[in-house]
């Protein structure tokens, strides 16, 4: 595992982010004013929703852009610096390989500034012993961007990504394993991340079998899929099921609130969905895997409809008992087969 050169990460990320004119103005302030009470009223609407119980007070913060994304690189940086290991490389390579890879991380990070709306993902705490990382973010200048945008009511946007974001918070905060559970498929996928003899002659054969079948040499994992070695594959199915799972839910979540307290919930859905489906971000979603990420949301969201057809809402309740009763990508895909098995 090469050592990220997080500078030059840093530095691209920025450049990749850019500005928007409203980040400053009076209208960013307003946003930052409200979303402690917004925050607050979607809490208690998702724990009343999900059963699950709002602990303690996450930091509220609304964001720019490159805030956003220098605050996810350190994230980042934190999880490989768990699983820091040489390169067979010498020094002069590996620092070549370390700018590489930066300016990779720092490019992706960037791009996905501009597009996301906010964010709870509680990973790794900071440094700071005040901060532990359980932080709500609304990145200020895409929900003002989008509201301008689709010409949504600014009161009903701000309080449906609210009520997503603390839908996240509750899943890992209100699920006492699933944060560590979380963390150790991460880390053991950071660390499994070493050397691999024969990677080129597999990738090839792997290539070469996709294309005689007619299926495509980079699938929806993206670069990272097509790197994978065989063990790091199978922790990638684990993660991707566990994200779908989540992040179906808390799109759910959202909905269901939404159609009882918001008028225009059925518009701001339908043009999200639209937004996710861009096809101007098809080829950039599929190398770099994010297109996985774009499918959580509909495999996650058709897993819960599905239980909820069959079982009941409250059968849902079963996924939060421990690692065992989380669905498997299989059943995520098919939802019978879960309940058959855990209900």
């Amino acid at each position: 595992m090469t050592s990220v050169n997080w500078s030059v990460a840093k530095k691209v990320a920025r450049r990749a982010a850019g500005t928007y004119p409203l980040e400053g103005t009076y209208h960013a302030a307003l946003l930052a004013r409200q979303a402690p009470g917004l925050v607050d009223r979607a809490a208690a609407l998702v724990s009343a929703e999900t059963g699950l119980d709002w602990v303690g007070d996450p930091n509220v913060r609304v964001v720019t852009r490159r805030e956003w994304a220098e605050a996810n690189l350190v994230s980042f940086a934190r999880l490989f610096a768990l699983a820091e290991r040489a390169l067979d490389t010498g020094g002069i390579g590996r620092r070549m390989m370390g700018r590489l890879v930066g300016a990779e991380m720092g490019a992706l990070v960037g791009v996905l500034s501009r597009r996301v709306l906010g964010q709870y993902e509680l990973v790794l705490p900071a440094d700071e012993p005040e901060d532990d990382g359980d932080t709500v973010m609304f990145v200020g200048a895409n929900v003002l961007w989008l509201e301008r945008q689709h010409e949504f009511r600014p009161d009903e946007f701000r309080f449906w990504v609210a009520l997503h974001e603390c839908t996240h918070r509750l899943q890992f905060t209100g699920v006492p394993w699933m944060r560590d559970y979380f963390l150790s498929l991460v880390t053991e996928l950071v660390a499994d991340a070493t050397p691999e003899e024969g990677r080129v002659q597999r990738m090839r054969d792997e290539m070469k079998t996709a294309a005689e079948h007619g299926r495509p040499v980079v699938d929806e994992s993206g670069i990272m899929g097509l790197l994978a070695s065989p063990g790091q594959k199978a922790l990638l199915d684990r993660i991707q099921a566990l994200m779908a799972l989540l992040e179906g839910h808390g799109h759910v979540i959202m909905d269901r609130i939404g159609a009882r307290e918001l008028v225009s919930v059925d518009r701001m859905s339908r043009a999200l969905k639209m937004r996710r489906a861009d096809p101007r971000m098809a080829a950039f979603m599929r190398l770099t895997g994010l297109e996985m990420k774009m499918k959580q949301y509909e495999w996650g969201e058709k897993f819960i409809r599905g239980v909820e057809r069959s079982a009941g809402f409250t059968a849902l309740d079963a996924v939060w008992e421990g690692p065992d009763h989380l669905p498997t990508l299989a059943e995520i895909r098919d939802p019978q087969r879960w309940l058959e098995r855990v209900a």
